[in-house]
């Protein structure tokens, strides 16, 4: 089964964590992700390049910015093929252990394929 994996990531934290410090835990996440049953990965940019888009009657509203104004803001996400949850839960827990105080969220990805996708 694959899953998703949201990394999510705390302002505070990130904005106090110095440069070196940030370059060492990313080659350390690289080398976990770089291995199976890892089948792919995306950083996202910055929370603050983000447009948000909403709708109402008869308009459509573009925001700068997140829907949600929060401390954490999803980082990014990587797909993962694991035999069970176990296995998807075992993969977050050693990325979490380079992160530290982030939160990743685990996701069972929906194997239909829609039209045009």
């Amino acid at each position: 089964m694959r899953y998703a994996l949201l990394v999510y990531n705390n302002v505070e934290v990130r904005d106090r964590t110095p440069d070196e410090e940030r370059g060492r835990m990313t080659a350390e996440i690289r080398t976990v992700l770089s291995h199976p049953p890892v089948e792919g990965w995306l950083r996202l940019h910055d929370v603050e390049s983000a447009t948000t888009v909403r709708s109402e009657p008869g308009r459509t509203l573009l925001t700068d910015g997140p829907f949600l104004d929060s401390k954490d803001f999803l980082g990014g996400f990587i797909i993962v093929e694991a035999e069970n949850l176990d296995g998807a839960i075992a993969i977050a827990g050693q990325l979490q252990e380079l992160r530290g105080a982030n939160a990743i969220e685990i996701r069972p990805v929906l194997e239909e394929h829609l039209p045009g996708a």
